[in-house]
């Protein structure tokens, strides 16, 4: 199998969704629901993530067949198929569907190649907002548009990057003791907030702005992002260097058997 083929391959198919979005930015927005978890962003779909997973898929499954890959994709049933094959596309065909709908930056498009055992060799970004590119290869290194992309933490505060303002996020007081520890080791006395993204964004919003902190408690609660919410940026953040994990400082389980949520075990970004 030619990895690199197939991250060409998942750049094109992500940069075809993206023109699909950037049309619909200047459209108005109808806004239908579906099953997900227990939060409005969850339960939110547009035509535009039903369009831009068409076309992603116009452009991965002719992949499928010729190396016999598997599929998992937001707007899809999951069949089960990743189970039982060697790797899996990893599809979130429109990240953010929250702020697309408000007009707000923070969507995006996310494809990674994830192998059967949850690791993920491929993770391809791209946000429509500004027009960046951001991709990785399993130990071939990550990239921004195209130029080998290294992280540089020259803040000399923390950012605390989050889809909900702290203010308005359930157990703040947890969250803040978190932002606490982190500041105290880091030997920094504030930290600021950058909300509003989907979770694509936010981890790729770690990296851009070291040193920075992205996080989900777990909870009980269907919620807490889903596979194809990191799977691309768990790829570009193991070629950054960079910490993507549970909560609890485990690696992320890629290829849960009880389905696609993350919230039992939560999530843990940090540049």
């Amino acid at each position: 199998m030619d990895i690199q083929h197939l991250t060409n391959i998942a750049i094109k198919a992500a940069l075809a969704a993206g023109k699909i979005i950037k049309k619909a930015m200047r459209e108005d927005v109808i806004v239908a629901h579906k099953e997900g978890g227990n939060t409005y962003a969850s339960q939110v779909v547009t035509k535009v993530d039903i369009a831009c997973e068409k076309m992603i898929l116009k452009h991965l499954k002719p992949t499928c067949k010729n190396f016999d890959i598997a599929l998992l994709s937001e707007e899809t049933q999951d069949d089960g198929s990743r189970f039982e094959k060697g790797y899996f596309w990893c599809i979130d065909p429109m990240d953010g569907t929250l702020a697309f709908i408000n007009k707000t930056p923070g969507f995006s498009v996310a494809i990674a190649l994830v192998d059967k055992n949850g690791t993920p060799q491929i993770g391809v970004v791209y946000d429509p907002n500004t027009g960046n590119l951001y991709s990785a290869t399993k130990d071939k290194g990550a990239f921004k548009n195209g130029q080998p992309w290294k992280v540089t933490a020259n803040n000399k505060y923390l950012t605390y990057v989050t889809d909900k303002k702290l203010a308005d996020t359930p157990n703040k007081s947890k969250i803040l003791a978190v932002l606490d520890d982190k500041i105290n080791t880091l030997g920094f006395s504030a930290y600021k907030e950058i909300a509003g993204a989907g979770a694509v964004l936010n981890a790729i919003l770690v990296a851009e702005h070291a040193p920075a902190l992205f996080l989900k408690l777990p909870k009980k609660e269907k919620g807490g992002g889903s596979i194809w919410d990191y799977a691309a940026t768990a790829c570009i953040f193991k070629e950054l260097g960079l910490g993507t994990t549970d909560f609890y400082g485990k690696p992320l389980e890629l290829n849960r058997k009880d389905g696609s949520f993350m919230n039992k075990k939560g999530i843990y970004c940090s540049s």
